[in-house]
């Protein structure tokens, strides 16, 4: 038996799933923004204790490894970390996106692309788009919506969109029929079947030295200085 922890706090959704062999036992998750360190460690103790599994018996840790929030992928990346470093085992990472896709292909099982949308700046979101089969047809890039986005895709086969970035598209999109709208939210089990398969060919990330896919440099803004403009 193989049973494989799932972490996802890519967007402002903190979830915790597990796993048995593909079979998703339990997952917990909140979305309210900025729980993430608050909640994480938290539901991975609820999680292990509801399907009365021991830490132990973790075979490996999977993680959302981004696009998506820069202090959201910091938190989940550094308490993956922690576990896999603590218990001696290994971590997985997984496409934010892909993992999206395959939860919206979950509900579409009939649609031939699912395009997953995070959000980003003003009308940018971080995107891609992928076939039936999860692999990809429209490779991971910041995006500026506009009315001419996807026009070739939408052209010739309807696409299911998804993701919290999904809101800036529907206005632009949604007079082509082609263009299909599922109102799915991110979740760490959407992580546990990709993981899985990761895990039987033994396609570990190096605990050491992975870092989240930000897709773009983290930027701060600097606050202005009282008396001055």
């Amino acid at each position: 038996m193989i049973h494989l922890l799932a972490i996802e706090t890519s967007t402002e959704i903190c979830s915790v799933a597990l796993s048995r062999n593909e079979k998703c036992l339990d997952v917990i998750e909140d979305n309210r923004e900025n729980s993430h360190a608050e909640k994480i460690l938290l539901f991975v103790e609820q999680v292990l204790k509801q399907s009365r599994l021991k830490i132990n018996e973790i075979n490996a840790v999977c993680i959302s490894e981004g696009p998506g929030s820069y202090t959201g992928l910091r938190i989940g990346t550094s308490s993956a970390k922690g576990l896999c470093d603590a218990l001696d085992i290994p971590l997985i990472s997984v496409s934010t996106l892909q993992s999206m896709a395959w939860g919206t292909r979950e509900l579409y099982p009939n649609y031939q692309q699912f395009c997953p949308m995070i959000d980003a700046r003003r009308m940018e979101v971080y995107t891609a788009i992928y076939d039936q089969h999860l692999d990809v047809i429209e490779n991971i890039n910041n995006l500026i919506l506009d009315e001419n986005t996807y026009s070739d895709f939408l052209s010739k086969n309807k696409t299911v969109f998804s993701g919290n970035g999904m809101k800036k598209a529907i206005p632009i999109l949604s007079k082509n029929p082609n263009a299909i709208f599922c109102n799915t939210k991110n979740s760490a089990r959407y992580l546990l079947e990709i993981g899985y398969k990761k895990y039987i060919e033994q396609n570990f990330a190096d605990i050491a030295y992975f870092e989240p896919f930000y897709l773009k440099d983290f930027q701060t803004v600097k606050a202005k200085k009282m008396g001055h403009k």
